[in-house]
């Protein structure tokens, strides 16, 4: 047999046959030593390995009415099966519920909702939150979003802005509906519809067009954490055409066709055309991608729109984060157990600015058609690996069936949320949160410093968040980033992780190597779990807080005779630095001086009080969460200093 007939047979035997199914493990592991492994989500052409069946009995999802198929084909490739009980499951992809129904979620399991993510969800809600983030931020940060008014209370509102632009289209829209349902154009006040509550809101009358027609973009938006916030956008999408060619006519504001762009409504329109092909600009539905081609072929700079769409996403979500927040403090035993997908309508106007239009709790994943399977099927399954499901353990899976069937008002932590480590440690993390959240005017240099010393919870947070990254697919990271210190300003409250994460991203954002190296040091001595040892550091407060007239380090010579200094960075003598490697401390030098930026003060208006919702007011003082234990700053009256209520906020 000659060579080259020996070198074809071997390359027919060792080529795997075109039905052939890559195999992948069971679980990913995480990047850092004593860290629970996650639950792998595989494509169509994978065949993930079955666990043990000890584990692989864990793997329990909730079906819901609402579940797509799309989600439960994902699931039955890493051997789901359909949960029987109330309490055995992992997963569901359900309806929302009521705020107070979450505290039913056991500490092991997810739901693809946030209790209060209706804020947004809700076209009144999303438009009180963002009007009210303008009123104290500027147009200039927060126009991104058509004018509207809420109905009946806005009546006289609307009537006056009716009465200034005479030739001004308005969209009428029911607050809580979708898929087009409800939703008319309009141009006189006789055609209000007498039915309320209603949103009326500008019309966007000059849309950037292709081929004469109107589209909007469908952006996939998930959030995995709202303290710290993380969010993610999924680099592919929907371009949705209206299947009529606009018209600015007033003549030709009943056709739906024509101004609206929802699939469900175009779809009945004889001259609708189907597109099968995701990389084809065909049809009245494309790829994201194939858009940012198109545009990209006539010139136009895709890249900055989508910077400007990463921009609108971030503070629309952060108009929600006080509610959402503090809901889940309220009534999620852990914040793991919420994850949930957004889906972001948005329109580009004749200078392609993006505008938000809504924002969908429960985005349609229906996937009948190769185009929707390909990009929802990839969205779906990058999505659930990023979830992060972790098997249980035994205890987990007792304590909750022994749980359940109390209805408790206490929400215990998660023992893996639980460092158990000596007081000393325990009372820093403590202070340190403290001190990091009631800084009268902080700057880059003050921020920056929060990486000087890690807690463990510091690191159990920032190992959270790196593994996350590892597993992210096809979405993009857009908060934390290299940038968003830059949206600092914008959250009701500050939040201690959200600063810690940022400034972690602008360290390390040009060298992950360096920064998952020097966790997984800390990982390796189980530091995040709270096991701590004498040569781990200990961060302590600055010495021109701390140090008395002797020279004394003492929590009770942390005064108000030490009001001035606290604007001052440093640290006492002998206190220990988190080194670049993780292993050799160096002493911390003191470095004073603070430019002033001063926050603006929040104003009363600014707190919105809803039927269902907690009253959000701008005195509300930051909630320092640590170890399972929660404790709120006291408001200081005017003649307390801001290290009295330091001290109030690290008292037991």
């Amino acid at each position: 047999m000659s060579v080259f007939h020996l070198r074809n047979c071997m390359e027919i035997l060792t080529k795997p046959l075109s039905n052939e199914k890559v195999v992948r493990p069971a679980l990913i592991y995480s990047l850092f030593p004593n860290v629970p492994p996650t639950i792998y989500f595989g494509t169509p052409d994978e065949k993930v390995e079955k666990l043990p069946w000890e584990q692989r009995k864990l793997l329990r999802w909730k079906m819901s009415t609402v579940t797509p198929n799309i989600v439960k084909q994902t699931i039955g490739r890493s051997h789901f099966k359909i949960s029987k009980r109330n309490d055995d499951w992992l997963g569901c992809w359900g309806h929302h519920m009521k705020s107070p129904s979450f505290r039913s979620i056991q500490e092991h399991q997810k739901l693809n909702h946030f209790p209060g993510s209706f804020q947004i969800g809700r076209k009144d809600r999303l438009w009180r939150n963002l009007s009210r983030m303008q009123s104290r931020f500027g147009k200039k940060e927060f126009s991104f979003f058509p004018q509207s008014f809420i109905l009946p209370q806005d009546a006289k509102l609307l009537r006056k802005a009716w009465e200034s632009s005479s030739r001004q289209k308005w969209i009428v829209k029911p607050p809580a509906s979708a898929r087009g349902i409800g939703i008319q154009v309009i141009h006189k006040w006789s055609q209000l519809p007498k039915r309320r509550p209603l949103l009326v809101q500008r019309y966007l009358h000059k849309p950037y067009l292709i081929s004469g027609s109107k589209f909007d973009l469908r952006i996939y938006v998930y959030v995995t954490s709202y303290d710290p916030l993380r969010i993610y956008l999924f680099s592919d999408g929907l371009v949705r055409f209206a299947s009529c060619k606009y018209s600015p006519s007033m003549k030709s504001l009943g056709n739906k066709f024509m101004h609206l762009t929802n699939y469900s409504v175009n779809k009945k329109n004889a001259e609708y055309q189907a597109n099968e092909d995701e990389t084809a600009c065909q049809g009245h539905k494309w790829a994201l991608k194939a858009l940012w081609s198109y545009l990209s072929q006539k010139g136009v700079n895709s890249d900055a729109i989508w910077e400007k769409i990463k921009d609108v996403v971030v503070k629309t979500i952060i108009s929600s984060e006080p509610y959402v927040t503090s809901l889940l403090k309220m009534y999620v035993r852990r914040p793991y157990s919420c994850h949930e997908l957004f889906g972001f309508d948005i329109m580009l106007d004749e200078n392609l600015k993006p505008w938000v239009l809504e924002v969908n709790i429960s985005p349609s994943l229906h996937s009948n058609s190769p185009l929707d399977v390909s990009i929802k099927g990839q969205m779906i399954r990058d999505l659930l690996n990023l979830a992060g499901f972790v098997l249980p353990s035994a205890e987990d899976v007792a304590s909750s069936s022994s749980s359940s069937s109390s209805s408790t008002t206490s929400l215990p932590s998660s023992p893996r949320d639980r460092c158990q480590m000596a007081p000393e440690y325990f009372t820093a993390q403590k202070m340190k949160k403290a001190y990091y959240l009631t800084q009268k005017i902080p700057d880059q240099d003050f921020y920056a410093s929060v990486l000087d010393v890690l807690t463990p919870d510091d690191v159990r947070v920032l190992v959270e968040m790196e593994d996350e990254f590892s597993r992210r697919g096809q979405f993009e990271r857009i908060f934390p980033s290299r940038i968003s210190s830059r949206y600092l300003r914008f959250f009701e409250q500050p939040r201690y992780f959200n600063i810690l994460t940022t400034q972690w991203e602008q360290k390390y954002h040009g060298n992950k190597l360096k920064g998952v190296d020097l966790l997984r040091s800390w990982c390796y001595k189980g530091f995040h779990t709270g096991a701590v040892s004498d040569s781990a550091p200990v961060w302590t407060l600055p010495t021109s807080i701390l140090t008395g007239p002797k020279g004394d380090v003492t929590l009770s010579d942390f005064s108000k005779s030490e009001t001035g200094k606290l604007g001052k960075r440093g640290s006492p003598e002998g206190s220990i630095t988190l080194s670049e490697d993780g292993t050799m401390p160096k002493p911390m030098k003191t470095q004073a001086g603070l430019s002033p930026s001063p926050r603006k003060p929040s104003s009363s208006k600014d707190s919105e009080d809803t039927s269902k919702e907690p009253s959000l007011s701008s005195q509300m003082l930051p909630v320092i969460k640590y170890s399972g234990q929660t404790s709120r700053l006291s408001a200081p009256p005017t003649s307390q200093s801001p290290g009295d209520s330091l001290l109030a906020a690290v008292s037991p």
